[in-house]
């Protein structure tokens, strides 16, 4: 996370404050649509059904296509 400019906390908000989702193309992952610092992101996630948890597995700024 350090690498990408934001920690735990940034990324719990983030994710608090998500936009959409949709299907990874990775069956059973789901990509999370957020913002961060004003700028459009994507967040890959899991779910660990048998521990109840969402698994984090990377997060991207999403490139804008200039017009």
């Amino acid at each position: 996370m350090e690498d990408r400019a934001f920690n735990e906390v940034d990324l719990r908000r983030m994710l608090e404050y998500a936009t959409g989702y949709r299907d990874d193309i990775v069956e059973g992952r789901f990509i999370i649509e957020v913002r961060h610092a004003g700028a459009a992101w994507e967040v890959i996630v899991e779910p660990d059904e048998a521990r109840e948890l969402l698994v984090v597995i990377t997060a991207y700024p999403v490139e804008q296509a200039e017009p």
